[in-house]
């Protein structure tokens, strides 16, 4: 339950033992939790770097679990921390990304090639599934169509059984879509890595880390696609698309809310971004949802700071540090 935080299998069942038994001793744990001493060992150093454990001061020599409350709270406060920086630096990669892009969109290089239409982005993806080797890595924003799901399904089959590493991700808001979880369940069965996040870098595939297709206008896909092979290019777009990774949360488990503000992270995402003057419209599309669902989020917002109007809104949640 508890992996996400980042603490083993092993480390949460001595912690539950010693909440459950605080004077149990080494051994004892070990007996309940059918391990070896030495193993209670290396979980209560792993507890104790993340300050889930100390010294107890009724049993000199032995250990006591710090109350969930406090310890989990605060590995909870580090880890939105981190993770509020690690967004950070993804709005800025994304942005400078963007502009590295556009700015070679316009020429066909010796490194890279306009593909025009769907028909030759699907052409140069099935050549690409062919020749990969090792990984296989993909940023799929927005609303995906069954038959473009369907369509990929041969080659990622094909590069699964080969043993090639496959990794997704997909929008938060994908979670409600049949077709869309469906389809990434099936990746996860067959090895595949899928993940989630409020929002992801532009369309991006990239294979073997030498050559990648991002989209010509990231607004209409199917208008074509750049294929690149520039280092330059491949190393700034593998430098985004790890950094969203790290910030995604992988498919099955939740994200966990903000423990000060209860925000979960499409919230936090949504303020933010209409913090910088989006409308609803522009900031659902941002998020892969309605502008209907954006206006639900922002009604439970406004009632939980209490606010009659969302300008009230925004100067109460940046005086609670919320943006």
């Amino acid at each position: 339950m508890l992996q996400a935080l980042g603490l083993s299998a092993r480390a949460e069942q001595v912690y539950q033992a010693l909440l459950d038994h605080p004077a149990a001793d080494v051994e004892a744990i070990a007996g309940r939790c059918a391990t070896t001493a030495t193993q209670v060992h290396d979980c209560l150093d792993e507890l104790g770097a993340l300050m889930l454990v100390r010294a107890s001061a009724d049993h000199p020599g032995r250990m006591r679990a710090v109350d969930p409350a406090v310890g989990l709270a605060e590995m909870l406060a580090r880890q939105e921390a981190d993770l509020a920086a690690r967004q950070a630096a993804l709005a800025a990669s994304r942005a400078a990304v963007t502009r590295m892009v556009a700015e070679r969109a316009e020429h066909h290089a010796a490194h890279g090639e306009r593909l025009l239409g769907m028909d030759a982005v699907h052409h140069r993806l099935e050549q690409m599934s062919r020749t990969t080797t090792t990984e296989a890595l993909s940023s799929q924003p927005g609303n995906q169509r069954p038959e473009d799901l369907d369509s990929s399904r041969p080659g990622d089959a094909g590069a699964l059984a080969r043993g090639i590493t496959i990794r997704t991700l997909y929008q938060d808001s994908t979670r409600h879509q049949p077709h869309v979880t469906g389809y990434a369940h099936w990746l996860l069965s067959q090895g595949g890595e899928v993940r989630t996040a409020p929002t992801i870098p532009q369309r991006i595939v990239i294979a073997d880390r030498r050559e990648a297709l991002v989209p010509i206008d990231p607004e209409d896909h199917r208008k074509g696609a750049l294929h690149v092979t520039e280092p330059g290019i491949l190393t700034a777009l593998l430098d985004l698309y790890e950094q969203a990774w790290n910030t995604a949360v992988p498919l099955g488990a939740t994200a966990p809310g903000d423990p000060t503000t209860g925000l979960t992270a499409t919230e936090r995402e949504l303020l933010r971004l209409l913090g910088t003057g989006l409308t609803d419209d522009t900031a659902g599309q941002r998020l892969g949802i309605s502008s209907r669902t954006v206006g639900r989020h922002m009604a439970s917002i406004m009632e939980r700071l209490n606010a009659s109007s969302r300008f009230e809104a925004g100067i109460k949640a940046a005086r609670n540090s919320w943006l």
